[in-house]
């Protein structure tokens, strides 16, 4: 696996590269310390697996770079490593295309867990994310997909959380549980089109239909309520 790190301050970068190199002695970790020098690294190979991003940079907005990111390298995950842990900043990266959001005092544990998380197709939401933010009404029961953790939780590959309820109870059609799995991995209304061969309107009629049967009105709430219920199953969104 091969990541790059990007943070303005030496030795916060140097201590997550050493992190993120314990998780497996195959690991590649590249260090950038601006936007500019991410951006050259990019520009002469596009190898990486996940990139880990802070918000704070010295020449660059990191929010504008995430959005920058998820534009030019639509297949290449992304997670905010952020001394911020304010909820509407964590929210905000995840509406931004952001597959994770993990505070900078967080455990060197929790860090590996959740680019386990990420790296297995998960969506990782800190603890300080509020779950009255899934709201308006109750969420009906879903049963999620492999990877998704609720809010707070960094699954370990092969860890599972249950709470009970099931997808059938939603009413979703084969092609809505589709759209819903690719909209969980972080995936914009274009890139699912182009994955299922549909039409991007056809997305947002499927994308519409899926909220509304979770009770939410946005893609944020959405990756909340599915990590807030139960039943991570191999397959069950398939």
């Amino acid at each position: 696996m091969k990541v790059l790190l990007i943070d303005d301050h030496p030795l916060i970068l140097s201590a997550m590269q050493s992190v993120i190199l314990q998780i497996d002695h195959g690991i590649e970790a590249v260090t950038v310390e601006s936007a500019a020098e991410c951006r050259a690294v990019l520009a002469k190979r596009c190898d990486f697996d996940l990139i880990l991003l802070d918000l704070q940079l010295g020449d660059a907005d990191g929010f504008e770079l995430l959005a920058e990111l998820r534009r030019e390298h639509p297949a290449l995950p992304v997670m905010v490593v952020s001394a911020s842990e304010r909820p509407g900043d964590a929210l905000r990266a995840i509406d931004a295309g952001a597959m994770g959001f993990v505070p900078k005092r967080s455990s060197n544990e929790l860090l590996q867990d959740a680019v386990h998380l990420v790296m297995s197709g998960g969506i990782y939401m800190p603890e300080l994310v509020p779950t009255d933010r899934v709201e308006p009404g109750p969420v009906p029961p879903l049963a999620a997909p492999s990877g998704v953790a609720a809010a707070g939780q960094a699954l370990r590959p092969g860890a599972r959380t249950r709470t009970g309820g099931s997808l059938a109870d939603l009413g979703l059609t084969p092609r809505q549980r589709q759209v819903m799995q690719l909209l969980l991995h972080g995936k914009s209304n274009k890139l699912i089109a182009r994955d299922l061969g549909i039409s991007v309107e056809t997305v947002k009629d499927h994308v519409a239909a899926v909220l509304r049967s979770l009770g939410v009105t946005s893609r944020t709430q959405a990756v909340l309520a599915v990590g807030l219920m139960s039943d991570l199953s191999e397959g069950s969104l398939s």
